[in-house]
Parts: C-alpha cells; structure tokens; sequence
C-alpha cells in the first residue's frame, strides 16, 4: 500500500504559450488594501466551492502572522477564469484563484496570471505531475492545490467488496442481470470525453501526441485513430444494452447519473474524489476502488486533474498574494485541508502521512493515478471537449457509429484550432 501511495502521479508535462499579462507592470511590493460593500481587506481569495472550511484555520494564522486582512468567497472552479476576465479589468476581480490545471495554458496566454518567483525548494514539494501542470514556458504560474482522478464506487447495501466484477465486461452481465425501472449496475458518464478517455485510451486512442520532450503536438490528433474508434464501439455496447438508461446522456447526465447512485438505485458509478462528501452526506455507505479491467485485458485509464492556486495578474498585491499561495498550499495546511475537504494533497511528502495511508479513497486515487495521463494544458484543447461530446452523444444514441461520427468531430477539431488560431 505505502508503495502505491508514494506512486501518485507519474509525469506528464503540461505545456501553453507564454504571454505578458495586463497587471505584469505592477511590482507588488507595497501593500493595497481594497474595499467592497464597505469592508476593508489587502487580499480578496476565490476559493472552490464548498471547500472554504478547509482553509479557515490557515487563512486565520496568515492574517495574525502578516497583519493583513484576507476575504474568501467561494466560487466554483471551473468559472474562476471566466469570472477573472471580467472582473479583473474592473478591479473586482480576486488576488489569488483556484482553477483546474488544464486552464492554466489558456489563462497564460490570455495574460490573466501572474508568474510566480518560487525556489526549487518549494517546487520540489509537491509531484512532479502536479508541479508540472503550472509551468509553461519553463515559468511557474501557480502551485497545487489537490490532484484527482476517476474513481469506482460502489453501494455496500447492493454489491459487497468480494462481488465486485473486476472488468468491464463482467459488468456488462452483471448489469444486465439487476436491471430493472429501478435498479442499475454500473453506471458511466461515456457520452462525455472525460470518462471516455479512459476508455479509448487503452484501446489507443489519444487526444494529442507528444513529441519526445513531451510538449502536445495539436496537429496530432488521436481521437479517431483505430484505437479511439473501437473504444468508442465497446461502450456502444453498454447504450445498445440498455444497461445505461437514456437519463445519464446529455447535459443533465451527472446530476441523473449521482441521483441513482444517491437513491440507492445504482451498484456503482464512476466518479472523482468531489463526490466523497456528498455522497456521504446523502447517507450512502459506499466503499471505493480503482477503476476495473477492460475487454482487452487494458486497464481503464482516466484523466488526472490538478488542481491549483495562482496569483492573478491584475493583483495590485502580487507578492504578498504569492506569500499567502506558498502558505496555503504548504505540506502542514495540505493535511489539514485534506482532512475537512477529502482533496487529495499534492505534497509529495504526505503520502507518508498516516492520514492518508490509510484512507481508501486516497489509496484508490493513488493506485488509479498509475494508469492516469494528465489533461492535455495547452490551449488547443478547448476546441476538443465540444465536437467530442457531440460525437459521443450520437454514438451513445444510437444516431451513428464511431467510424463515421469520431472522424467527423476531428476534422471539427482541426478547423476550430485553425479559426483560433490555437
């Protein structure tokens, strides 16, 4: 266990193209105190939502240690940079957000974070794949936040432990064998890239190839190679079985997709660690585990997620929003974080800690991570996620097969990243 612990996250490098961002003449070096709704403080922190417990205590020693005054407000992550290209030019924006990793190629070009001055001593805090997802260029633009990858879950009340099939296609039947109105196998997001990758990518698929330094090559798409093709057609299998109902398709899929689980309707469902709280909360005695074999014998891949806080480039305040980054994101603030939050750290040192040896969920992470690549940061990518999707969605439809429909969305791809000049 402890050696698959200390195996987070492999390295994967994250690269986007550099760019001068609009508060980069500010020197940060005198402290600005700001006011909003009449309340007086030096630094203003977008913090996920519903993860602000997990740096209460934190923020409260920074403010006593530094005699400055922090303002949290909780926003949800994967809106910060949309809300930053708005509000920073107006000087509402926030000194210091949190964003996912694959973000931060896109918030570099577009100038909207400010490079941070870190010693390699602090770099070498945390894995190597996490720290690299915030270097572009060779420049640092923030530091980990959490790492997460797709995980099993399963509902102890319908399938034990010793019952769980260990492939997908020992799921299938076992699916096939408890389904009815009311009563699910396991159940997956595969209309959307995101789960689907894990998938196609064991089959060969890829989203963009990588030269031998590693940086994404975005003329090099696999997503309609032989590989991602007849991925695509396994999990054809599962719609065309009936096994996914029609409800987890399409935009309200997620929301259908943790209803079932939470209702006590579902056996299993792959999810991330955002779900260990809720699906708590709502009552279910669930137990987690690494995502299971594929008809090939491949295991079942999944994308790695940073998470991250980075310093904003229109802060009048960037040095001391940098100081209060390296504090808030350190190994001792980390476990405390990871205790009330259940993010898993990034520190590379705490996978000795006994808090989260002997935690399944970070040991289902761990072991799950081996197989996981992290999601391509450069800014190519955002013309990825919508053709694919779409294709996706035909396929799970039934509306059309994946050697028609996955080319067609690559050729979306290509005249996207053309048009953007990405």
């Amino acid at each position: 266990m402890k050696k698959l612990v200390q195996c987070l996250f492999f390295s994967t490098l994250a690269f986007g193209l550099a760019a001068c961002g609009p508060g980069e003449a500010e020197t940060g070096t005198q402290t600005s105190s700001k006011k909003n709704n009449n309340e007086e403080y030096d630094l203003l922190v977008w913090e996920d939502q519903d993860k602000k417990a997990g740096i209460e205590e934190a923020v409260k020693k920074f403010e006593e240690e530094n005699d400055v005054k922090i303002k949290v407000v909780e926003k949800a992550l994967a809106g910060q940079i949309e809300d930053l290209r708005l509000d920073g030019p107006a000087g509402t924006g926030a000194d210091v957000i949190t964003i996912p990793g694959d973000q931060i190629g896109t918030a570099v070009t577009e100038g909207l974070l400010a490079p941070l001055d870190v010693s390699d001593a602090v770099k070498e805090l945390y894995t190597q794949s996490a720290m690299q997802s915030q270097i572009v260029d060779g420049v640092v633009y923030g530091l980990p936040k959490a790492v997460e990858t797709q995980i099993l879950y399963y509902n102890k009340a319908l399938i034990s432990e010793e019952e769980l099939p260990k492939s997908t296609d020992e799921w299938l039947e076992y699916s096939k064998g408890v389904l009815t109105k009311d009563s699910y196998g396991l159940l997956a997001l595969w209309d959307q890239l995101y789960y689907a990758q894990g998938v196609m990518s064991s089959y060969g698929g890829y989203v963009f190839g990588q030269d031998a330094e590693g940086n994404y090559q975005a003329d090099d798409i696999g997503l309609a190679s032989p590989g991602a093709i007849e991925g695509a057609e396994y999990i054809q299998e599962f719609y065309k079985s009936g096994v996914f109902p029609t409800g987890i398709i399409g935009e309200q899929g997620v929301n259908v997709l943790d209803s079932l689980f939470t209702e006590g309707k579902a056996a299993a469902v792959i999810s991330g660690p955002w779900n260990l709280a809720p699906y708590k909360d709502a009552g279910i005695d669930y137990g987690v585990t690494e995502l299971p074999l594929l008809s090939n014998g491949e295991h079942m891949g999944s994308f790695i997620g940073v998470k991250s806080y980075n310093v904003s480039s229109y802060s009048k305040n960037t040095e001391l929003a940098q100081q209060f980054v390296e504090y808030i994101a350190n190994a001792e603030n980390s476990a405390v974080r990871y205790e009330k939050t259940l993010e898993v750290p990034a520190v590379a040192s705490l996978s000795e800690d006994p808090i989260i040896q002997e935690s399944p969920s970070a040991l289902a992470v761990s072991v799950q991570s081996q197989h996981a690549v992290l999601t391509p940061g450069i800014t190519a990518m955002n013309s990825v996620w919508e053709p694919v999707d779409a294709a996706l969605q035909t396929i799970a439809t039934g509306k059309g097969v994946p050697s028609e429909v996955l080319p067609q969305a690559v050729d979306q791809i290509k005249a996207a990243i053309v048009a953007t000049g990405n």
